[in-house]
Formats: structure tokens, C-alpha cells, sequence
């Protein structure tokens, strides 16, 4: 069986992405090592900034794209070091609802003094029109492998 075109520009995005995000990982975990954190534990941090409500882990995993039980862990992780707070959920007695601690959104202001900079010397070469293309093409595949 041959790939059409399509099946192999989606390949190669594909591959393409897998090299970006370690790229990434790696680029996270520079710029939040000083603070004691990790990419996976700034991406807790930004989903939990970003939602308008406190999220379950469930609901956190899904935003990261990541399994439950990686994120519980870090969760709990997070939660030891004062970073998360716990809050009961009335629609489910053992799925807690976590939101940022003080010091889980000191930490998310501080990363974004970081990030923003970061974000806009990466970003400065590349048309705002294809970012917005890309964007949109991201957002179109994951949705076809949402869960």
C-alpha cells in the first residue's frame, strides 16, 4: 500500500512534531529548572492558569495530552510541595478538584516573565499569518485523536 500525498505530508508532520516536542521538553525544562520544576510541571501549572475553574486530573491529563496516572503523580507530587490545593468536588467524592496555590501562581507569573520574552524572539522571524495556519492545523489534528 502507497501513501498519497496527504498520507505523507501528514507523516512527516508527524515526525517533524515528535523532534519539536522534545525540543520543547528540553527548552521547558532549561528555562523552569532554576525554580525547581520541570516541563511537565509547567504544563500542570499553565493548564490549571489558563482553565476559568478548578480541574480534576482527569480534565488536566486530557489538556496535556498526557495519561492520568502521569499527571496524578505529579499532581500529588505538586501538592506535597505547596504548589496545588486540593478542593472537594461536589459532583464526585474521590476526584478532588485542584487549583494553583499562592505559590503555584507566584511560580506561573514568574515562568511567564520568562516565557513571554522566549516566546517573542522564537517567534519574531516567522509570518503571523502561517503561526495562525500552523495553529489551526495543530488544533484540526488533535482534535481527530481527542479522546
Amino acid at each position: 500500500m502507497k501513501l498519497t500525498r496527504q498520507g505523507h505530508a501528514f507523516t512527516e508532520i508527524v515526525l517533524e512534531t515528535f523532534k519539536f516536542s522534545g525540543l520543547l521538553t528540553t527548552e521547558g525544562d532549561r528555562i523552569t529548572q532554576i525554580y525547581g520544576l520541570s516541563s511537565a510541571r509547567w504544563k500542570i501549572i499553565g493548564a490549571l492558569e489558563r482553565s476559568d475553574t478548578a480541574l480534576t486530573v482527569p480534565q488536566i491529563a486530557r489538556v496535556m495530552g498526557q495519561s492520568r496516572q502521569a499527571v496524578q503523580r505529579l499532581v500529588d507530587s505538586m501538592h506535597k510541595e505547596g504548589l496545588l490545593v486540593f478542593i472537594d468536588n461536589p459532583k464526585h467524592k474521590r476526584a478532588k478538584l485542584i487549583s494553583l496555590a499562592i505559590d503555584g501562581k507566584k511560580v506561573y507569573t514568574t515562568l511567564q516573565q520568562q516565557q513571554v520574552p522566549w516566546a517573542n524572539k522564537h517567534s519574531s522571524e516567522i509570518d503571523e499569518k502561517e503561526l495562525e495556519i500552523t495553529l489551526a492545523t495543530l488544533k484540526k489534528l488533535s482534535e481527530k485523536f481527542a479522546l
